[in-house]
């Protein structure tokens, strides 16, 4: 009888406003009642400390980059991820030299710095123009190994290419983490991309028999000649892509069959509330109003040694055939490369 390796994983979902302060500081709060109701994993949800910028291309939102190894964000909550004992990482807009990048760091439950990677994949639309400010990233898909699990992590649009979790859960991650800033299409009001956005990453769960914690940002933002609402929706899916907890989702426009008149709705799937942790148990917490400036936090119990012999024993890693893939190689199709 295996000995389970229970992992309390927490994805957190908020509005940004245009202080960096006072998102750092919402932030922090939601980091603070996770870890206070058990969570050791935490994810953030993408660029949290600004608004998304990215609706406009601006020369002067180059300044909201920073370095590394000078950044004040990071280093608070590196110093956070130490205090709680928790697993953080932490997504920042990366300026190294005359790169810029949209990276994540990962910070480990004793504080240690475990490493950085940078989006991959850059997306460029209306309302989306992020090729404007990032370089695509040179750091190739990267897995963590943290005190409570090896974690993928990778940010919004990576989340759409099943290629990146395939990577990730070769390289032997248990948990695959995706923070995004996803909402309202500013060219289409009535498209809604809210439930293709999950089925996707339900996908990568079930493909790699791996779990998914994805944590988006929620509420209306504002630029000149661009608006685009962020649908929320963070949720944590098991390693059968079965959303297991969600956070509240907030309807783009009327027309909307899940809701049309603004209001936030409520997360479903949840667990009953619980002190102890134990393998399927979920919890969500509302910091004010679902939907609202004040966050939530949504957190599920994975035993990953269950998991991890649930995923040897369903054989998808013994059957592949790489020799077989090598079309994927090449942008066309083509298998001669």
């Amino acid at each position: 009888m295996a000995t389970p390796r229970l992992v309390t994983v927490a994805a957190t979902q908020m509005s940004c406003s245009p202080d960096a302060k006072d998102n750092a500081d919402a932030a922090e709060a939601l980091v603070r009642r996770a870890a206070a109701a058990g969570a050791q994993v935490i994810l953030l949800q993408e660029l949290f400390s600004t608004r998304y910028f990215c609706q406009e291309q601006r020369e002067e939102h180059f300044l909201l980059a920073e370095s590394e190894h000078e950044s004040a964000l990071l280093a608070r909550f590196q110093a956070l991820a130490k205090e709680l004992g928790v697993v953080l990482p932490v997504s920042f807009f990366e300026r190294g030299n005359n790169a810029f990048f949209n990276s994540v760091v990962v910070f480990d439950a004793d504080g240690g710095h475990l490493g950085l990677y940078r989006k991959s994949h850059i997306p460029d639309g209306p309302g989306y123009q992020e090729k404007f400010y990032f370089n695509p990233g040179d750091t190739g898909f990267k897995v963590f190994d943290t005190q409570f699990g090896k974690i993928g992590v990778a940010i919004c649009w990576d989340q759409w290419f099943p290629e990146a979790a395939r990577s990730m859960a070769l390289q032997g991650a248990e948990l695959l983490l995706y923070p995004t800033a996803i909402g309202s299409e500013p060219q289409d009001p009535t498209l809604n991309s809210s439930a293709h956005w999950r089925r996707v990453m339900q996908g990568h769960a079930g493909a790699n028999l791996v779990p998914v914690v994805a944590s988006n940002r929620v509420g209306r933002e504002e630029y000149p000649g661009s608006h685009i609402t962020f649908y929320g929706s963070s949720f944590i899916a098991d390693q059968t892509g079965e959303i297991v907890v969600e956070c509240s989702y907030i309807p783009s426009n009327r027309g909307d069959s899940e809701g049309g008149d603004g209001t936030a709705i409520g997360a479903s799937r949840m667990g009953a509330a619980s002190a102890a942790a134990q393998p399927g148990h979920s919890r969500h917490f509302c910091c004010g109003e679902p939907g609202g400036p004040g966050g939530e936090v949504i957190l599920h119990t994975f035993d990953l040694e269950g998991v991890r012999l649930q995923r040897a024993g369903w054989g998808l890693f013994r059957d592949r055939r790489p020799s077989l893939y090598r079309p994927l190689l090449s942008l066309d199709g083509r298998a001669t490369v």
